[in-house]
């Protein structure tokens, strides 16, 4: 079945529609970044796993911003000048976020969330996550957001 913008969802098969679903997700995350730190020198993706959409979308965005991406296994194949960094969030090497402007992650677990808001804290970040839908949030103090019908949570960092 070819697409088009009439389509209804409902048509579509749920692998599909899943996909859209996270594609829009993706594009609105990085789109909300882009919008809020326009002159960021360097953004931070933590836990990228298998799915570094979000990152590769934000350095269309911003090309001069230096975007990184840690896992504690590497990515598939990045594209453009998105760079990859292995490092435990458990036991950051703190060099890899010092000056970034953002630390984000989606969908991290819940035991790793006190973890990121830390280091977040520690280089004086702003720290963005986005949960499993559903999941509760294990952090107090952040502003719930929610951007073009997705939600995420914002901390401010030091300062």
């Amino acid at each position: 079945m070819a697409l088009s913008s009439s389509t209804p969802l409902r048509h579509l098969s749920s692998t599909c529609r899943d996909k859209l679903v996270f594609m829009h997700e993706f594009r609105a995350i990085a789109r909300y970044i882009a919008e809020k730190y326009p002159s960021a020198t360097k953004i931070v993706e933590v836990g990228v796993g298998k799915v570094p959409d979000v990152a590769i979308e934000l350095q269309k965005l911003l090309p001069e911003c230096e975007v990184i991406v840690t896992d504690v296994a590497e990515p598939p194949k990045l594209s453009g000048q998105v760079k990859f960094v292995r490092d435990d969030i458990i036991k950051p090497n703190l060099s890899i976020y010092e000056g970034a402007a953002l630390i984000y992650a989606v969908r991290p677990p819940p035991e790793l969330q006190p973890f990121l808001l830390e280091v977040a804290r520690e280089v004086g970040a702003d720290l963005l996550i986005k949960p499993l839908a559903g999941e509760s949030m294990p952090l107090r103090g952040g502003k719930l957001i929610n951007y073009q019908g997705v939600a995420f949570y914002a901390f401010r960092g030091k300062g």
